[in-house]
């Protein structure tokens, strides 16, 4: 049995939520789990904990994953014999050679800048495993998690409950928070609502804008919990409303209907990957033409996002 190596240089959630598909492929190609390299910000060991596709995450911060010589030395004592790089880093490669693994899958050398992320992923990958891909990604999560996660929240089903991720990577790529607020409001008084909020701590002044309004006693904070105790919490819910933030993704992957507001990044990228993800963006744009440093947060129609909300669950 020959041993298989992925490594992954992106280092957002996102990215790594959108190479699951791949690294599912990979895997099931060859017949057994694989192991996994990727940066730490992916969080790619919480987020892949329960896969049974994968065998072991090895987790690089962002001083280990600069470094040669000490990847060559972690990466060479597993013996790897394949190695699937999403990536066109010659520095990638060179490791990878000095490591000793006899098959090296790379991206094109300077041939990263411009492309479509997911498309990019999907198409090297086919062309290697010679078999078609579908690029809907799945997170696994332990039902035990779940039900535990269902006892202590109260989760019942006669409720709607939503995650909502009002925080993302930069100020250009968040919708004001009182729209979030105006929205979370509308839709208590339509439905019994529920409603998770997410985000990082760096972004707590907004889960505490939420909390401290009118409807904030229909809110919950996960902002203080790791991704690792999150995910359950996600996977008792149905619906997401999101910027697009790594929990965007997350909450996708575990198969719930989800909202996407893409103001300043590409949903032909980041969005046309998953048949679980509604997309909207700023208006005047179109879906190829919305990208980085689109700054369309002010752009995204309030009616529009209310509208598909509601339509999540007829």
């Amino acid at each position: 049995m020959s041993k298989v190596l992925v490594i992954i240089k992106s280092m957002g959630i996102g990215d790594l939520c959108i190479l699951i598909s791949n690294i599912h492929a990979i895997s099931k190609k060859n017949g057994y789990p694989i192991t996994v390299l990727a940066q730490k910000n992916t969080r790619a060991r919480e987020i892949l904990k329960n896969d049974p596709n994968v065998k072991e995450v090895i987790e690089l911060n962002k001083k280990e994953i600069k470094g040669f010589f000490n990847i060559i030395k972690i990466i060479k004592s597993r013996k790897f014999d394949q190695c699937y790089i999403y990536s066109d880093s010659i520095r990638l490669y060179l490791i990878s050679k000095l490591s000793n693994i006899k098959q090296i899958f790379h991206y094109k050398f300077f041939s990263k800048k411009g492309k479509n992320f997911f498309r990019t992923a999907k198409k090297f990958t086919e062309e290697i495993l010679k078999i078609e891909i579908d690029p809907q990604s799945k997170i696994y999560c332990d039902k035990k998690d779940i039900e535990e996660a269902i006892k202590k929240y109260n989760i019942i089903h006669e409720k709607k409950n939503y995650i909502i991720a009002p925080s993302a990577s930069g100020p250009t790529k968040r919708w004001d928070i009182n729209n979030y607020i105006k929205l979370l409001e509308e839709l208590s008084k339509k439905h019994s609502c529920k409603f998770f909020l997410t985000a990082g701590i760096n972004d707590e002044p907004l889960i505490e804008s939420i909390m401290n309004s009118s409807v904030g006693k229909n809110c919950v904070s996960l902002s203080q919990k790791t991704v690792a105790e999150i995910i359950p919490i996600i996977a008792c819910c149905k619906y997401a409303i999101c910027n697009d933030t790594g929990f965007a993704h997350i909450a996708s992957g575990l198969g719930l209907k989800c909202i996407i507001l893409f103001m300043d990044s590409p949903p032909a990228a980041y969005g046309m990957y998953s048949k679980n993800i509604s997309i909207i963006i700023p208006e005047g744009e179109s879906i190829e033409s919305c990208g980085h440093n689109t700054r369309g947060k002010d752009k995204i129609l309030y009616s529009e996002v209310l509208a598909k909300s509601l339509k999540l669950f007829n």
